[in-house]
């Protein structure tokens, strides 16, 4: 009795953790097209800035990977990189905008960006509410429900014992007679 009490209520900590998982992947999913309209701006800004050189991108960093001044160097490799991540955060966002409910969160597993995924750790907020506030609300409104019940069913089964009481007495006395 006592271990399957327990394995329901281990059953139902992880069905709530578990229920957090898809939240977790939309949330990510915002972030992730949120981190990707930041490095599109960002990228575009640099294209801009190489057209008026009448330059291509490729070329601006070239030109700036090229330069003697670290600084300069910097910012070449920096823009590099922020090209090819633009790429990655595209393919994964796609990715989990074209796949099923379920199949988002293997997609986010497969593209899983850290920085973005540790952002949104520290952000996340449950879909259910499992803030202790809600479980003491939740906790409140079980009592609430549970003594309810009980109160409103006492008049039925006081009716129900007296019924039975008086079977018994019947069944007793008719034994004796």
């Amino acid at each position: 009795m006592f271990t399957r009490r327990l394995a329901t209520a281990i059953g139902l900590l992880f069905a709530l953790i578990g229920a957090q998982v898809p939240e977790f992947s939309q949330q990510y999913r915002q972030r992730l097209g949120g981190a990707l309209d930041e490095l599109t701006r960002v990228v575009a800004a640099f294209g801009a800035d190489a057209a008026k050189q009448s330059i291509t991108p490729i070329e601006a960093i070239a030109r700036l990977e090229g330069n003697p001044d670290p600084l300069a160097q910097a910012r070449g490799v920096a823009i590099e990189g922020d090209i090819a991540r633009r790429g990655k955060l595209q393919n994964a966002l796609d990715a989990m905008r074209n796949a099923g409910p379920l199949q988002r969160i293997g997609a986010m597993a497969v593209d899983f960006d850290p920085a973005i995924g540790d952002d949104t750790l520290q952000n996340f907020e449950p879909a259910v509410p499992v803030t202790s506030e809600a479980l003491l609300v939740g906790a409140l409104a079980l009592l609430i429900g549970w003594g309810g019940t009980h109160v409103c069913a006492w008049p039925i089964r006081r009716r129900w014992q007296a019924r039975r009481e008086a079977r018994r007495a019947a069944a007793a006395l008719g034994r004796w007679t």
